[in-house]
């Protein structure tokens, strides 16, 4: 069988950070854009959460993508442009959740709030559906915006995120295209940054500190959404792919990736995910909501529960869920 050792010549990484540097300087007069240089990588992982393997190596083309996540100033201006009004502003229709009590069919969204203990794994203890919740009222009641114009919007489901792309001339990214510009032209190493989550003690991404959900050891006001650029970018300019908020992929979620092409010749190119009916959920059946990929790991994830913040992670969010850990950035790729 064929095997791609997944790790490029010093040469080759040298043309690569030197041809993503100076596209990088070209794409900053197109709205901050970097340049993710094409190539073929090892994706996903055989070391973690099952839903990651097999690992397995694919080809994807160069693209454009936003250096940060898409931030509260910048989905600002599109609702300003485009009066867009995001799902969490809207009342669910009954026919969409059969079963749905009544009182729960208003507009809002899920928050995460820190409980004094736990009992179990049921995440209802720390995770809560708040009326009046949205992109505009982070943590519901009297919250707003101020002091986080440069925090990245949350509160989004794929809908919304998907209407700013194309307002903005763009797209999601896929999820082999998201992984690829999260590993920063480093192949073989668990995190973006390399083999130790805080090298030095230093934190890279905005991930929690202490034990989750009950216990944060950041100060006070600091243990959510943090400012993009907080953190140190990878090796192709891009920040906060790992940490802060998960981010929207345009594919629908598959339990597991496909396996290894076993000749050279037979790697994917470009590819996508699953199809949407497998990605229902298999729990709630009376309930066909396509659910999407989402990458990268939150301010929320940590070594005692869910060490996601590496760029094979994946997770499954329903396309109609918002919530206050999750946002989106776009690509914008070559034409050929």
């Amino acid at each position: 069988m064929w095997r791609y050792s997944g790790r490029l010549s010093e040469a080759t990484m040298a043309l690569a950070y030197d041809t993503a540097h100076r596209q990088q300087r070209q794409g900053d007069d197109n709205g901050d854009l970097v340049w993710i240089p094409g190539r073929t990588f090892v994706m996903g992982s055989n070391e973690h959460y099952p839903e990651e393997a097999p690992a397995h190596p694919v080809t994807v083309d160069g693209f454009w993508i936003e250096a940060t996540p898409v931030t509260n100033r910048k989905f600002q201006e599109f609702v300003k442009a485009t009066g867009h009004v995001t799902l969490a502003e809207k009342t669910p229709d009954p026919k969409d959740y059969p079963g749905a009590l009544p009182n729960m069919l208003r507009a809002g969204s899920l928050v995460f709030t820190p409980p004094k203990s736990v009992t179990g794994t049921d995440i209802g203890q720390w995770w809560k559906f708040k009326f009046g919740v949205n992109w505009r009222r982070p943590y519901g009641g009297l919250s707003d915006l101020r002091g986080k114009l440069d925090h990245p919007v949350v509160h989004v489901a794929y809908c919304d995120a998907k209407a700013y792309a194309e307002w903005a001339g763009m797209d999601l990214p896929t999820e082999a295209e998201w992984e690829l510009a999260a590993r920063g032209g480093l192949d073989d190493t668990e995190f973006a940054w390399g083999d130790e989550l805080m090298p030095n003690g230093v934190a890279m991404a905005n991930t929690w500190q202490g034990t989750f959900p009950t216990h944060s050891t950041k100060l006070a006001g600091k243990d959510r959404t943090t400012p993009v650029r907080s953190f140190p970018p990878n090796g192709y300019g891009a920040y906060d792919l790992i940490g802060n908020v998960w981010e929207w992929t345009s594919d629908y979620w598959s339990t597991r990736h496909p396996e290894p092409a076993p000749k050279a010749c037979c790697i994917p190119e470009n590819p996508r995910g699953g199809g949407k009916e497998a990605s229902y959920d298999p729990n709630q059946p009376n309930i066909l909501i396509p659910r999407r990929v989402l990458k990268g790991g939150s301010h929320l994830c940590a070594p005692n529960y869910c060490r996601r913040y590496r760029p094979a992670a994946r997770h499954a969010e329903p396309e109609d869920t918002s919530t206050s850990h999750v946002g989106f950035r776009c690509i914008k790729r070559v034409a050929t």
